[in-house]
């Protein structure tokens, strides 16, 4: 499995519901399934991780995240998984309530732009970043909301968002004593469980 998904399924209890937005082909909820009897749902919009989800025997819904999730009612999963997908949606404040509207905890990862090498290229190129983990350039890029770790965590102290646990890694999804002490200029990869006010007296245990 993925390097940050095997990093995500330690924070998701055996037994649990999980919905997984831009699940990909499903390799998550395959895993969780058969080894820890998690049950839910993959959205996903792209035909070909459809096909490989329906596949691997995982239930996946085709359904664009800026839609919304309206058709799943309050309260109705125990966590709510995005992965490499906050940074491409349109409206990033809008899915992360509703992401804490459906599930009581979220386990969401995006790309640190507030990584030393995003600000060296930006300082010494004068160019937007281009690298192996952003390969695509400013006219052509499926991430529209680029974002810092600063960033990520206003945005939920607005919203009343509590943080859970935030890890910070690098590309190859390792962390250590130097990405915990400064992690929006040594983190590559922001990963974060958060809750919403409401959902702290029901939270899960892990």
């Amino acid at each position: 499995m993925r390097a940050d998904l095997d990093i995500i399924q330690e924070w998701i209890p055996a037994g649990s519901r999980v919905l997984d937005l831009g699940c990909g082909d499903g390799e998550l909820l395959a895993w969780l399934r058969d080894h820890k009897q998690v049950s839910g749902y993959g959205l996903e919009i792209d035909p070909e991780n459809i096909a490989r989800c329906v596949e691997k025997g995982v239930n996946v819904i085709e359904q664009d995240l800026d839609k919304g999730l309206g058709n799943f009612t309050s309260d109705s999963f125990d966590v709510v998984v995005m992965t490499q997908a906050l940074q491409a949606v349109h409206y990033p404040d809008r899915i992360l309530e509703e992401m804490l509207r459906v599930g009581r905890q979220c386990i969401i990862t995006f790309p640190n732009f507030g990584h030393w090498r995003c600000r060296w290229y930006l300082a010494s190129k004068g160019r937007m970043p281009v690298s192996e983990f952003l390969p695509y350039t400013w006219y052509n890029t499926p991430n529209i909301h680029f974002c810092t770790f600063e960033d990520f965590e206003a945005l939920c102290h607005q919203l009343q968002v509590k943080v859970m646990d935030r890890l910070a890694v690098d590309r190859e999804h390792r962390h250590g004593w130097a990405s915990r002490a400064w992690p929006n200029l040594l983190g590559e990869i922001g990963i974060y469980r958060v809750s919403s006010p409401r959902a702290q007296d029901h939270r899960i245990a892990v």
